[in-house]
């Protein structure tokens, strides 16, 4: 005998059921609010729920099984986010017919330096990467690529001018086996940052001017001199606190044991600056390329 349309054990219902089921812990479904405001790592969703990791694990493994979260990798990273959109609407609409529980809001993320600035492969990505390639696409120095992952982007009239603000000769010799620019697309933005040699000749000159720090796997730190040189960089990018630098209080000429990640020489009253806000009393002042 057919079953009858509304019974219980149809296919989509069930379907429908289980994806209710899994919303109905509390701890779930405020992982999926919290979603709702945008992507999250791991750690992240763990420091606003106030939860232990290992559980957290068990509820996003439950979740994605479900079909409610997804989650992009990249090497030991993890973001996750809502599988589909329209979940941001169902959460919405329960929010809203429970008496007393208003508008779903959304919270935005804590800053998570991984996605505040960080390296892909050998140029600039997350939020600093795109707001750079961002600013590069208005000022004319690159077209707007065809699409966003790997598509090669095309110089702009204003390449010189404005790669030159960022301390990079697109007449310089690039290497011949790679695309001068590319489309890379952001895994935490979903936007494109700027790849290939001139995305690779952006941070050299970064780093080398004191603008941005390796602080630590990929992870970059921006410093206010940074904050000031790099066009685009977003507001709400924390700047690295300043620091005195700590070859200051030694002889001139001499050079630092391994402490640091780098390893130069000063000298005083040096009109090149490394990146650190302060110096000490002796007016000596970093001269290494960072």
């Amino acid at each position: 005998m057919p079953e009858k349309a509304g019974q219980p054990d149809q296919p989509h219902q069930q379907a429908v059921a289980a994806l209710a089921r899994e919303l109905g812990d509390p701890v779930r479904l405020a992982v999926a609010d919290i979603l709702a405001g945008g992507p999250r790592t791991a750690s992240q969703l763990a420091s606003e729920l106030a939860i232990a990791a290992p559980r957290l694990a068990n509820h996003l493994t439950r979740l994605r099984a479900a079909g409610i979260v997804a989650v992009t990798r990249s090497g030991r990273h993890a973001i996750y986010r809502l599988a589909d959109p329209r979940i941001s609407d169902v959460l919405r609409v329960l929010h809203a017919i429970v008496p007393g529980g208003g508008t779903l809001t959304p919270a935005e993320p804590e800053p998570d330096p991984m996605t505040q600035a960080r390296t892909c492969y050998d140029h600039i990505a997350g939020r600093l990467g795109v707001a750079v390639f961002d600013h590069l696409v208005a000022a004319g120095a690159l077209l707007a690529p065809s699409a966003a992952d790997n598509a090669p982007v095309t110089l702009g009239p204003d390449a010189a001018r404005a790669f030159a603000s960022l301390g990079v000769d697109i007449g310089a010799p690039l290497p011949r086996r790679r695309k001068p620019a590319t489309a890379c697309l952001d895994w935490t933005e979903r936007r494109p940052h700027l790849g290939g040699a001139l995305g690779a000749a952006v941070l050299d000159s970064a780093l080398a001017r004191g603008w941005v720090r390796k602080t630590g796997d990929r992870t970059l730190t921006i410093t206010p001199a940074g904050r000031n040189a790099l066009p685009g960089t977003p507001r709400s990018l924390p700047a690295a606190a300043p620091q005195t630098c700590p070859s200051t209080s030694r002889l001139p000429g001499q050079r630092r044991g391994p402490d640091d990640a780098h390893t130069h020489r000063c000298r005083p009253l040096s009109s090149r600056p490394c990146g650190y806000a302060r110096h000490s009393p002796n007016r000596m002042i970093c001269t290494s390329r960072r």
